[in-house]
Formats: structure tokens, C-alpha cells, sequence
């Protein structure tokens, strides 16, 4: 592709920058990056001690699960992996054959929404809360393999009503769309 190979102490030393910058970029993204094979990439990461996309997913998700207020972190749909409890977050869903169609190879839309409605309670600074109101739209087939990446907004508060938007994606491309409403509850 014309792009020139580095040599192997500067290509790590540039993958493990990229991975600092974006922690969830695939090998075959690093692969295409580099210009040099997949088991290239595997090896500069485990002598560099990186592990591999889902591990670092899951660190990242980990570390903001405690935030979250109004649900159990192991009922959010994905892994969360940014959350600014009361303004925003962003949740990866990795799908697989075993929530698409048989048929079409496509996903359910229940997996989408329910990505989507989750993320919405996670990030209201809230105890405890319920959906209200949903208007959503889904936009685009998704089909089973792909990574969806959600990412939701707080754009409103009044009294104990939330205005949560949820946009999802699959790569650029816009898959889903909601809006919801949430209601805070007292236990």
C-alpha cells in the first residue's frame, strides 16, 4: 500500500501510544495501521505486555461500573467504558450468531434497545429509576459480528424526569436512535 514498515522498537513504542489515545482499536485496525501482519501485531503486544481488545474493554468497563447509581452495574446490556454520571456515557456491545435471526444473520432489535435503555439508566444520577416514555428508531440492519457502540446523553432534567437521547453505531454509520424518558423513583 506504499506505507513504510518501522522498525520494530518504533512501531511499538508508536502501537502503544495508539493504544494509550484509543484503547479499542482492534489488531486488524493496528494490522492495517502498521502495514504489517496480525501475528506481527499479537506478538508486539504481548512483549509489550497489551492485552488483547477484549481485556482492555472489560479494565476500562470496570473501572466505571462503580459509578453507576440506579442500576447494578451486571444489568447494563455491554460494557461500559465511559460514564460522566448526570451528562453522558458510551457502552461497546460485541454481537454474536447467537442474537441475530438464523434466517438473516440479522440482530434482534431487543439487543439494541436493551444496550441502549440501559445505558440511558446508567448515566441519570439517580438512585433507583424506570423508563417512562422510549421513542426509538432503528435505522440500519445489524448484522451478527459487528460491534456496536452506543453513546448516550443527559439533555435534560425537570424534577424527577429525565431526558436521555441514545445514539448507537456501527462504525460511522448510525444504527439506532432513542429517546427516553426516565422517572426517579424513591425506594
Amino acid at each position: 500500500m506504499g506505507v513504510k514498515r518501522l522498525p520494530k522498537k518504533e512501531r511499538q513504542k508508536r502501537l502503544k501510544l495508539e493504544l494509550e489515545k484509543d484503547p479499542f482499536l482492534t489488531d486488524e485496525e493496528l494490522m492495517q495501521m502498521f502495514n504489517v501482519s496480525i501475528q506481527t501485531i499479537r506478538l508486539d503486544r504481548l512483549e509489550l505486555g497489551i492485552p488483547e481488545l477484549r481485556q482492555r474493554i472489560k479494565k476500562v468497563a470496570e473501572q466505571n461500573y462503580s459509578k453507576v447509581r440506579s442500576i447494578g452495574g451486571a444489568e447494563i446490556v455491554g460494557e461500559l467504558v465511559d460514564l460522566n454520571l448526570g451528562e453522558n456515557g458510551i457502552s461497546i456491545l460485541e454481537t454474536d450468531k447467537s442474537m441475530a435471526f438464523k434466517k438473516t444473520n440479522v440482530i434482534k432489535g431487543h439487543h439494541i434497545f436493551a444496550q441502549a435503555e440501559s445505558l440511558a439508566m446508567a448515566v441519570i444520577d439517580a438512585d433507583a429509576a424506570l423508563t417512562g416514555v422510549s421513542n426509538i428508531k432503528y435505522k440500519n440492519p445489524v448484522k451478527a459480528g459487528q460491534k456496536l457502540i452506543a453513546k448516550a446523553e443527559v439533555v435534560r432534567r425537570r424534577n424527577n424526569k429525565h431526558f436521555v437521547h441514545v445514539f448507537t453505531y456501527v462504525g460511522q454509520e448510525q444504527v439506532f436512535r432513542g429517546k427516553f424518558i426516565l422517572v426517579s423513583i424513591d425506594d
